[in-house]
């Protein structure tokens, strides 16, 4: 049984930084694309990283470059989200998502597994 478990949200001052951390269970996923949606209150569930295995290549959503990087462990089943220079915007409900290639599409529905979400708050 594949499980997504997120961790590592919280409550942050504008300017500040804050790492996610998202560990993949149930399989093997090295060879797999692991990402980062997160959904604001009231809005749609937006693309804001990927970090596929195969070639350690990235991928960011445009309001997060240059702010967000998406490390990941050595073993490929951990991957984070590190988050600097937050603005009161960022604030959302942040996901982990697994899909079963490595691909680094940036729609929810290429994802095949997700966590439950951890809510990030960025105050002004």
């Amino acid at each position: 049984q594949v499980q997504v478990i997120e961790s590592g949200g919280g409550l942050v001052q504008a300017g500040g930084s804050l790492r996610l951390s998202c560990t993949a269970s149930g399989q093997n996923f090295r060879s797999h694309t692991m990402g980062w949606f997160r959904q604001g209150s009231g809005k749609e569930r937006d693309f804001v990283a990927a970090h596929t295995w195969n070639g350690k290549m990235t991928y960011y959503g445009d309001s997060v470059k240059g702010r967000f990087t998406i490390p990941r462990d050595d073993a490929g089943n951990t991957v984070y989200l590190q988050m600097n220079s937050l603005k009161p915007e960022d604030t959302a409900v942040y996901y982990c998502a697994v899909r079963l290639d490595y691909g680094l599409g940036d729609a929810s529905a290429e994802y095949d597994y997700w966590g439950q979400g951890t809510q990030v708050t960025v105050s002004s």
